[in-house]
């Protein structure tokens, strides 16, 4: 395919033949030339968002879901920086999106032109890779690099920066393009020899974990980390990033693990003797204090990125390659194993971890004054909606709820902002997912204060005809920060509250929810009261030609147990306030 075109035209062209779908974004000065070609596309929607940050979000969701590679444009300067958040929460949670940039024209860089910002540099340390481009020619083969870079190894965000009169000229576009990519050659297969070595200790083991993090998602890896479980009878803990990696109907799930997990993974991992982490990168979120975390365990670690083996925990087997292929191996190495006669009973692990998951289940009490209870909210959310939908949190109490308290079945159906925890995400990247996934149903279980970061890209759902349900968790303040400045800074609650407490006595809310939604263009409903939440998310579930946006007002001081405070071992884990598991106890 060969054309003479401008450089703004390759660009389109190029995302064209790449297969882009839907690119989320916002028009300006120095990214125009870029818009009036891809006004006349008619395989590439473009979807106008109410912020860059919403656009950068909604990539990330639609990328999340599908697992396809994202897509969001912006101008040059303010525009460009708005992707600042949202590319460092894709960057930290290995998203595959590419950011596409206007810039000023060649001659006013280096210059201070008029929103003239140095995007590549201010996004080095939060991309995969990023590029610069003055030169027309060299445009559709870029944007090629960008979504290869992007989408294979360790998925992560790619940002190509374009200047405005390198769009503007004329080039011949070429298709397809080489990639001129020195040095870049991700390992997708594992070592055999370490696969051995590894399978040889899980048959040894006595307390084996699987630790699954996200890169088992992105692997699509599921249906072998099944097998491979079933296969060693071996305990799993899925991460905040892992969850519908694993069934939680499961007998073999134990939940998941970490400074809000259940006491039954967190304890497997400290006293497991093994423990295989597959695509998990050994977080403080999951190792609490790192010297004190799984002391009596050896460490097979597998991952696609070497960079991330022993960079936390040393390991004592270290495996380069990608979930998909290194557990597909292990399985094989296992039954060869098993075929030798070697096999260890695990009857005496199960029956202590049983022990641990029956005393010390996750659960909640219900308010004494009578007031909604937020985990019972979510819980409810859950069973009627199903696990067949895609589920997606801001950051906060909320997301650890909706960890903790709906039944994930399968992957890609929960979506959240992990290791950047980054306030205002569910609701743009739940346009995104409805975006990429439009027969299937998308709820963004959120709070309050996460809401109102963001919640101006309901315009944008309500004119694209996206119908995305928001279910806020209105408890009136910050609450997760309300909850550490409760146990940790003798309840001085400085400046979490979010509710104004003389409009509360007037019985006016600020905002209003309801009356957002629907200036909005949304559906608004309200519930304050337990008999309610049934009906009320009925009555959203059967709207599907309209955003939905429930104002669920819960009780502001319930909090989020189990949980190890930060800093400390994951030995000292709290199941209730003060109240600690009796590990000597259960273990004699």
């Amino acid at each position: 395919m060969k054309a003479r075109v401008t450089g703004a035209q390759a660009l389109v062209m190029a995302m064209e033949q790449i297969g882009v779908e839907v690119v989320f974004g916002i028009p300006g000065g120095a990214v125009l030339p870029a818009y009036d070609p891809l006004l006349d596309s008619d395989k590439i929607r473009h979807i106008l968002v109410r912020h860059e940050q919403g656009a950068g979000h909604a990539a990330t969701g639609y990328a999340q879901a599908t697992g396809r590679v994202g897509v969001c444009m912006a101008t040059s300067g303010p525009g460009a920086t708005n992707l600042v958040t949202p590319l460092s929460d894709a960057y930290m949670d290995s998203v595959p999106v590419v950011a596409i940039t206007g810039q000023v024209s060649t001659s006013l860089i280096g210059t201070d032109g008029f929103q003239e910002a140095d995007i590549s540099g201010i996004t080095l340390p939060i991309t995969k890779h990023n590029f610069l481009v003055t030169k027309p020619e060299d445009i559709a083969r870029t944007i090629a690099e960008a979504f290869h870079l992007a989408g294979t190894g360790r998925p992560g965000p790619v940002l190509v920066d374009i200047a405005k009169d390198a769009m503007q000229a004329m080039t011949e576009f070429t298709w397809p393009v080489q990639y001129d990519l020195p040095g870049y050659h991700p390992v997708t297969r594992p070592h055999s020899r370490q696969v051995r070595e590894a399978a040889r200790m899980i048959t040894d083991a006595k307390k084996p974990v699987l630790y699954v993090g996200g890169g088992v998602i992105k692997a699509d890896a599921a249906a072998e980390l099944k097998e491979l479980a079933e296969l060693t009878r071996t305990p799993v803990v899925t991460t905040l990033m892992a969850r519908g990696a694993f069934p939680d109907s499961h007998p073999q799930h134990l939940g998941m693990p970490g400074m809000h997990g259940t006491v039954a993974a967190v304890g497997a991992l400290q006293r497991a003797d093994l423990i295989v982490a597959l695509g998990a990168r050994f977080d403080d979120r999951v190792t609490g204090k790192l010297d004190t975390f799984a002391p009596d365990a050896l460490i097979v670690h597998a991952d696609i990125d070497p960079a991330e083996i022993s960079k936390n925990r040393r390991a004592d087997v270290p495996i380069v390659g990608d979930c998909k292929e290194v557990i597909a191996e292990l399985i094989t190495a296992v039954q060869a194993e098993h075929a030798h006669g070697r096999e260890t009973d695990h009857a005496e692990w199960w029956a202590q971890l049983n022990q641990w998951r029956s005393k010390y289940p996750l659960g909640y009490t219900d308010p004494d004054d009578g007031s909604l209870a937020p985990q019972y909210v979510i819980e409810r959310i859950g069973k009627l909606v199903g696990p067949d939908a895609v589920y997606l949190a801001g950051v906060g109490q909320h997301q650890m709820w909706a960890a903790q308290f709906i039944d994930y079945e399968n992957p890609r159906t929960w979506i959240n902002s992990g290791g950047a925890g980054t306030m205002g995400f569910a609701v743009p990247a739940a346009l995104g997912a409805k975006v990429g996934m439009p027969d299937t149903q998308v709820w963004a279980i959120d709070g309050d204060g996460c809401f109102q970061m963001t919640n101006q890209e309901l315009a944008t759902c309500v004119i694209e005809g996206i119908p995305v349900k928001i279910a806020i968790i209105n408890n009136g303040s910050l609450g997760m920060v309300r909850q550490w400045q409760t146990l940790f800074y003798n309840e001085r609650y400085s400046n979490t509250n979010l509710g104004d407490k003389k409009a509360e006595v007037a019985g006016t809310r600020v905002p209003d929810f309801v009356k957002l939604a629907e200036a909005y263009g949304c559906i608004g409903l309200r519930c304050e009261k337990k008999d309610d939440v049934d009906a009320i998310i009925e009555q959203a579930m059967a709207i599907n030609d309209q955003p939905v946006v429930i104002d669920f007002v819960v009780h502001k001081d319930a909090m989020v147990w189990p949980m190890v405070a930060a800093g400390t071992s994951n030995d000292d884990i709290k199941f209730a306030r003060g109240i600690a598991p009796d590990w000597e106890a259960m273990e004699e």
